[in-house]
C-alpha cells in the first residue's frame, strides 16, 4: 500500500491520469524532474556562456530532457548517472541569476537589476527573499495534502495587488518574514519531506518573484545536500509553524532509499501564474505539478480588483503552455461576489475549450478581506461590491456552468467546498 491508496480522490480516473507523474514522484517510483535534469549534460560552461547562449542551450536540451523523462514514465527506464560535467540543472541556476540582473520573472517585465537593489520594480524586491513560515499544510486539496500534508513554504511579497487578498499580511509587506538563503530553503524542503510531506509546495504571496532563490535551493537538493548541518537547522527551525519531528523518515522508502539513494520530492508551483514566458521555460525543467490560480475573466476585473494589466492574456498563455507540454496540473478558481458572469463563466469556458479534463477546484471560500472588509482600516468603498461572501445562487450557478461545459470539477471541488452546496 502506498501513501495515496486509501484516498478516494484517486478513484477519479481522469484526475489520476492527469496527475500520474506527480503521484509517481510523490511515492518515489519516479525521480523528480530536477533529478532528471542532473543527467542531461551541457555543451558549454554555464559560468562563461552568455545569457543568449544559455537560452539557446535550454531550448536545445529541453526536448532531450523531455524524451528522457518520457522514457522513465512510460517504461520505468532507469534514471541513469548524473552528467560528468555541467548539467541542465546547472544551466537553470546560471540562467535565473542572469535574469535577475534585468528581472523578467513575471509579465511586468520591469528589467530592473535586482542584484544591486538600487532600483525596484513592481514587486519592490532586491535579491533577498523572505519566508513567513513553512509547515505541513493540511488545508490543500486531498491530492496534495494526502495523509501527511503538503510541504508548504510561504514566501512574502507578491507581484499582484488583489484588494481581497487573504494573505495580505505577507503579500503586501515586502519586509514581512525572515530573510533566507538557498541553504535555509533547501533545509526547509528537506525537513518537510523527511517528515512525510507528499510534495514541496512553493507559494506566497507569490513564488515567481523569488524564482532565483527557489532554483538555488532545488539546485542544492539535486546535488551534494545530503543532510542539513546544525547551522542549517538553527536557521530554518524558527520559521517552522508545526513541531519538528526528528528522526522521521520518508513515508515510503526511507531517506536512504528515496529515489536511488537521493533526495526526491515533487516540486509544486502554487502561483497566480503571472509569470513571463522565459520563466515558464525554465520552470518546465523543475516543476512536477502546477497549481495555478485563475481568478479573473478577460475584461477589466483584474485591473480593477488587482491592479494587474494583461492578466487574461498572460495566464491563458501560461496555462496553454502547460497543456502543450503535457504537464500535471490542477486549476483553482475563486468564486467572487458579483463576478460570476464576468469572471467565473469565461474562466470555465476557457478551461473547457483549452484544457479538457484538467481537475478544477471551484472554490467557495471567498470572504472579504483587507480593502474589501468594512471592518478593516484599509477598507475602500470602491470595493463595496466585494464586501460580502458569494451567495448560494452564485455558487450553484458556477457549479451548473461547469457541469454544462463538462469541466472536471466535482471530485476536487466538492471535497473542499465549505458551504455544502452542489449543482
Amino acid at each position: 500500500m502506498t501513501a495515496f491508496d486509501e484516498l478516494s480522490t484517486w478513484d477519479d480516473r481522469a484526475l489520476a491520469k492527469r496527475l500520474g507523474w506527480y503521484r509517481d514522484v510523490a511515492e518515489n517510483r519516479f525521480p523528480a524532474r530536477f533529478r532528471v535534469a542532473r543527467t542531461v549534460p551541457l555543451s558549454l560552461s554555464p559560468e562563461d556562456a552568455s545569457e543568449d547562449a544559455l537560452r539557446d542551450e535550454l531550448d536545445r536540451l529541453t526536448p532531450v530532457f523531455e524524451e528522457r523523462r518520457r522514457r522513465i514514465a512510460e517504461s520505468a527506464e532507469a534514471l541513469g548517472q548524473a552528467a560528468a560535467g555541467p548539467d541542465l540543472l546547472d544551466l537553470c541556476r546560471a540562467l535565473v541569476w542572469r535574469m535577475l540582473a534585468h528581472c523578467n520573472f513575471c509579465e511586468w517585465d520591469c528589467r530592473v537589476d535586482r542584484t544591486g537593489g538600487a532600483k525596484f520594480g513592481a514587486c519592490k524586491l532586491a535579491a533577498q527573499s523572505r519566508v513567513s513560515t513553512y509547515f505541513h499544510h493540511l488545508g490543500e486539496e486531498l491530492v496534495y495534502r494526502g495523509r501527511s500534508g503538503s510541504g508548504t513554504i510561504f514566501f512574502t511579497s507578491c507581484n499582484m495587488r488583489c484588494a481581497f487578498c487573504q494573505n495580505g499580511d505577507i503579500a503586501a509587506d515586502k519586509d514581512n518574514g525572515t530573510v533566507v538563503d538557498a541553504r535555509t530553503l533547501a533545509t526547509m524542503a528537506w525537513l518537510l519531506r523527511m517528515e512525510g510531506c507528499h510534495n514541496i509546495n512553493w507559494v506566497g504571496g507569490d513564488p515567481t518573484i523569488h524564482l532565483h532563490a527557489i532554483v538555488d535551493a532545488i539546485w542544492l537538493l539535486g546535488g551534494e545536500f545530503a543532510m542539513p548541518s546544525r547551522r542549517d537547522l538553527g536557521a530554518a527551525l524558527p520559521m517552522k509553524a508545526d513541531p519538528f519531528r526528528p528522526g522521521v523518515a520518508f513515508p515510503m522508502d526511507g531517506y536512504e532509499g528515496g529515489y536511488k539513494g537521493a533526495f526526491n520530492a515533487p516540486m509544486l508551483w502554487n502561483s497566480n501564474f503571472f509569470m513571463s514566458e522565459d520563466a515558464m521555460k525554465l520552470l518546465r525543467i523543475l516543476i512536477d505539478v502546477w497549481l495555478p490560480d485563475f481568478k479573473f475573466g478577460p475584461g477589466r476585473c483584474a485591473v480593477t480588483l488587482s491592479r494587474t494589466p494583461r492578466y487574461w492574456e498572460t495566464v491563458t498563455r501560461n496555462l496553454g503552455l502547460v497543456e502543450d507540454w503535457g504537464g500535471d496540473a490542477t486549476i483553482r478558481h475563486l468564486i467572487m461576489p458579483n463576478h460570476v458572469e464576468c469572471c467565473t463563466f469565461p474562466v470555465l469556458d476557457w478551461i473547457a475549450e483549452n484544457m479538457p479534463g484538467v481537475p478544477v477546484n471551484i472554490m467557495d471560500q471567498y470572504r472579504p478581506e483587507t480593502c474589501c472588509d468594512p471592518s478593516d482600516e484599509k477598507y475602500s468603498k470602491r470595493y463595496a461590491g466585494m464586501a460580502r461572501r458569494p451567495t448560494p445562487d452564485e455558487i450553484q450557478a458556477a457549479y451548473r456552468h461547469a457541469q454544462e461545459r463538462r469541466v472536471n470539477y466535482q471530485t476536487i471541488t466538492h471535497e473542499k467546498n465549505t458551504m455544502g452546496l452542489f449543482a
